[in-house]
């Protein structure tokens, strides 16, 4: 017998986990809605030029392409929904003042981005532009705090950071794209052998080879002003991690600073985040602010959001007990329809039976059985 084999890191999600990630998709999508944010359903793949528009090589390295038969040109897969996101706000709805969109759906990456993870994370994510303030840094990552929480989460940590200042210490210098992004992994992953061959080359290599070990509480911001240059941009980047530290201080989560956490696919410029939970060692939620996304599609519109893979949330979630279903028979009979048509109405699992079916192939745990009194549910019996 042939054994059917998925390409490595791919799989399949089978009914019972299937089941599970759909209600954190529906609980996060009907949260985000309640508080203004809109759905958007980008396309899954789209051409190159307008996809990888504005990001940073990372995003190129981790997007699959394709020649569109029709055209010729180059498409690419999407790896991450923000862009696409940033185009639908810039491109097609282009409305004057703050907008609020969200998303879910699955995205494909070129390779995992750790050693559990899957290449095709299921995403779910929410997007705010049009508001350079920190307000609206503040107001994202309360959503997810309490999107998080939500979902029964515990122990939700946050390691907040600032892009600016990576870039505030690479400005003005004339490198190749290919030591930028490599010089941006090493300090992502902390990688301090790599830092250290890598950073002599820019002019702020001290500060630089400093931003992995600039991690910690509170104290660690008096620490980076130290440590850093005396620039006003940084300045102003460390004054916002304060005022985010007191703004979220009540929240019910913990809180610390990594000036490594340099955000997701390097095209975050401001606040980025990282969100980590009980039950999980990697982060599970990142965001941050990407004011210059938009600019590709004529729009350079302020923009803070974050995004989230559900399916690692899977082995974390608290496990919920569902109804299995009931298994009906199949009449000619008008009070047996309108019987189950109310119970699915009322939001129950009815199976009605085929020749031939039992209640245990069905996976029911209750019966539909004619009484006296009318259709009555009862628990199925022993098998």
């Amino acid at each position: 017998m042939r054994t059917w084999l998925l390409p490595e890191y791919i799989e399949d999600v089978l009914p019972a986990d299937a089941r599970r990630l759909e209600d954190m998709r529906r609980l996060l999508v009907d949260r985000f809605q309640r508080h203004g944010y809109q759905l958007v359903m980008p396309p899954l793949l789209e051409y190159v030029d307008s996809l990888l528009s504005a990001t940073g090589e990372d995003m190129e390295l981790a997007t699959f392409k394709l020649v569109d038969q029709l055209s010729g040109r180059m498409m690419g897969i999407r790896a991450d929904h923000t862009p696409q996101t940033a185009r639908i706000d810039a491109h097609l709805l282009n409305r004057a003042g703050v907008t609020r969109l969200c998303y879910a759906g699955p995205v494909l990456h070129t390779l995992p981005s750790g050693l559990m993870r899957s290449r095709e994370p299921f995403q779910v994510g929410a997007e705010l532009y049009g508001h350079a303030d920190l307000q609206a840094d503040l107001e994202v990552l309360r959503l997810l705090i309490e999107g998080l929480t939500g979902l029964g989460l515990t122990g939700v940590h946050l390691d907040l950071s600032h892009a600016g200042i990576f870039h505030a210490l690479i400005e003005d210098e004339r490198h190749a794209a290919d030591d930028t992004a490599a010089l941006f992994a090493a300090i992502k992953a902390k990688d301090l052998p790599a830092l250290a061959n890598l950073a002599p080359r820019w002019r702020h290599s001290a500060a630089l080879r400093a931003l992995p070990e600039l991690y910690g509480g509170p104290e660690i911001l008096d620490v980076a002003r130290a440590r850093l240059p005396d620039s006003v941009v940084i300045s102003a980047a460390l004054s916002a991690l304060k005022d985010t530290l007191k703004a979220l201080d009540g929240s019910g989560v913990s809180l610390s600073f990594d000036l490594a956490e340099l955000g997701g696919f390097n095209y975050e410029r401001g606040i980025t985040f990282a969100a980590y939970v009980e039950g999980s060692a990697d982060a599970i939620a990142r965001g941050g602010r990407y004011d210059e996304v938009g600019k590709a599609f004529g729009r350079a519109r302020p923009a803070t959001g974050f995004t989230l893979d559900l399916k690692p949330l899977l082995e974390i979630v608290p496990r919920r007990e569902y109804s299995q279903g009931i298994f009906a028979p199949t009449l000619d009979d008008a009070t047996l329809r309108a019987e189950v048509r109310r119970l699915r109405d009322a939001g129950e699992i009815v199976v009605e039976a085929l020749p031939g079916e039992s209640v245990a192939s069905a996976s029911c745990d209750r019966t539909l059985q004619q009484t006296s009194a009318g259709w009555r549910v009862a628990p199925a019996g022993p098998n």
